[in-house]
């Protein structure tokens, strides 16, 4: 059977410098991987043994690469990749209004102690390649024209914490954010795809970009891959890529937009069952995504005791509508008590 290749799957093996005459041999492309093979093939002329050849991939660079070693990975095709990677992510944030003004900022990890990152004062909607920053774990700026982004401390700190985090996401999406500001946990047990790639907790509030915040997050990403920040907004970690750090985003305001809808119906909700809840989180540990209940027992799986929906019907059940009612009964007795003696 041919492999499929997507677009992603090429960006990776252009990023990583393979030879795609090799990789793409008896391979199945999609449409849009199609374009990025036409986005890197040589100008018209060109031998057509050349045609899908990869550039080659850069020297591996650490905080204490030379400068020059510094800015020609910078400026290097395989940066542009990522750098491509960070605007798209940007434009889906800002469609999405999850990021509002110049706020949000995300990072990829390059290097051992390296990562590239958005820049400050730019909106994730309008950034391009560019813009983008290159900067060491302390959050000194290596590369790049702009400054790069104030909370830079935050995405650095989970990748020290996190050594599977190579990819980090903080935006504003408005229905995570309420949980934030609420200080609460979504309740669990509800919809699978929350349950199998999200794992959230709630980081008390610190003064945005200081490092005190950075520690408050970077305390909670062992166990958990998505925090809400309190009266801040939310951010992400993912051990694959900057896209996936993003779907995090999508699924947990999904999730969060639905929880608050759910509670204003007016019924309880229909949870699932502790076995069910096991069965995902068993799909969860083979992805290799961190969960604290990971290994409970069935009984300890499903604690939503914070989670008070603010909204209930307030019409009264059907039975009590036409139940009977002691008081009109003896008021109808008595009528016709009185309207028979009358009568004789």
């Amino acid at each position: 059977m041919k492999k499929l290749i997507s677009a992603k799957d090429l960006e990776e093996l252009i990023r990583k410098g393979a030879d795609l005459n090799t990789a793409l041999a008896d391979a199945i492309l999609t449409p849009s991987a199609k374009d990025v093979l036409r986005r890197n093939t040589p100008a018209k002329g060109a031998k057509s043994k050349d045609v899908a050849k990869a550039p080659t991939a850069p020297k591996a660079i650490t905080s204490k690469s030379p400068k020059a070693d510094l800015e020609a990975y910078f400026n290097s095709p395989a940066c542009h990749v990522l750098k491509e990677q960070l605007c798209d992510i940007g434009r889906r944030l800002w469609g999405r209004a999850y990021v509002d003004g110049n706020g949000g900022n995300i990072a990829i990890k390059v290097g051992a102690d390296v990562a590239l990152c958005t820049p400050t004062l730019v909106s994730k909607g309008f950034m391009k390649p560019e813009d983008m920053c290159l900067v060491d774990f302390e959050g000194n700026q290596l590369a790049g024209v702009k400054k790069r982004t104030s909370e830079i401390l935050m995405h650095l700190q989970i990748m020290k914490r996190q050594p599977k985090a190579v990819a980090t996401c903080h935006c504003h999406p408005p229905y995570s954010t309420g949980f934030a500001v609420a200080g609460l946990v979504p309740p669990t047990c509800m919809i699978p795809e929350y349950e199998v790639f999200a794992s959230v907790a709630v980081a008390p509030y610190r003064t945005p970009g200081t490092p005190e915040m950075g520690q408050l997050v970077a305390d909670l990403v062992d166990k958990h891959n998505t925090i809400l920040m309190a009266n801040h907004g939310v951010v992400s970690w993912s051990h694959n890529n900057v896209e996936d750090a993003y779907f995090k985003m999508e699924i947990l305001e999904a999730y969060c937009r639905t929880v608050l809808v759910t509670a204003q119906l007016g019924v309880p909700a229909k949870t699932m069952t502790a076995p069910q809840l096991q069965d995902l989180l068993k799909i969860k540990q083979s992805l290799g995504i961190p969960d604290p209940r990971h290994g409970l027992k069935e009984c300890e799986l499903c604690d939503n005791d914070q989670w008070r929906p603010g909204v209930t019907c307030a019409l009264p059940p059907k039975e009590a509508a036409v139940g009977y009612d002691a008081e009109a009964e003896a008021a109808v007795k008595a009528i016709t008590d009185q309207l028979v003696a009358q009568a004789k």
